[in-house]
């Protein structure tokens, strides 16, 4: 399976179906919050978008009932990483785990599961605006209505603090599993395209002093979860 077949693959069919039991096993005051992470390139955008995707459209739902918010709107800006003491290693190695506001997200985490009700208002999460590469404060909402939401991120089962505080506020965690070849040729594509780097060559070396470090993080120091998902 690829994971451009995510949208008609059996793992989303499942897991919408599981989705859609655990939100019928809770009363309307509670949310479904359900974390997906994996090494980068491992497809955790393209799965987590089709399962919210799926969602609405089994619960014949406007795209708000269930809504899928990326980890990327909490990277630390340029300026931030510009004020660290190792300004040059935090550029390059920005997607580490230390690069990320992992405080931001674990109050946005802990502010959804706080008991919807009829004065419940509107919630915002940033998102990451690519052509000036950084975050864009509160341009995701999460209504009232929004009972399902669907993270993804790099680190979202993280056994480190606060990750790992976020991630014990789940319903449940996914991991998306992928071969590291298949990861590395998204990743030259991607950085190629993005304009990260000049080249493929260039794009091999970010990978290797980079991601692929990120990627070990993540891996060696992954929480339980509930699914893991073949991503290759």
């Amino acid at each position: 399976m690829t994971v451009s077949n995510f949208e008609t693959s059996e793992y989303v069919d499942r897991l919408v179906r599981k989705v859609q039991a655990l939100s019928k096993s809770k009363d309307a005051s509670s949310r479904i919050l359900i974390g997906v992470s994996g090494i980068p390139g491992s497809g955790k955008t393209t799965f987590a978008t089709a399962v919210a995707e799926r969602v609405n459209q089994a619960e014949n739902a406007e795209n708000n009932f269930a809504v899928c918010i990326p980890m990327d709107g909490y990277h630390l800006s340029r300026a931030q990483l510009a004020a660290m003491p190792d300004s040059a290693t935090a550029m390059h190695r920005r997607g580490a785990a230390f690069t990320f506001d992992a405080e931001a997200f674990y109050r946005l985490v802990q502010s959804l599961r706080e008991p919807l009700s009829t004065t419940s208002s509107t919630l915002y999460a940033p998102s990451f605006d690519h052509a000036i590469k950084d975050p864009v404060a509160d341009d995701i909402a999460i209504l009232p209505r929004s009972r399902v939401v669907i993270f993804e991120g790099l680190y979202l089962s993280l056994d480190r603090e606060p990750w790992s505080l976020a991630a014990g506020l789940m319903d449940e965690s996914w991991f998306i599993e992928v071969d590291r070849q298949i990861a590395r040729d998204r990743l030259v594509k991607r950085h190629v395209a993005s304009g990260i780097v000049p080249d493929a060559a260039a794009a091999e070396h970010r990978i290797s002093s980079t991601d692929f470090l990120n990627a070990d993080d993540i891996i060696q120091n992954r929480l339980p979860v509930q699914e893991v998902v073949p991503g290759s």
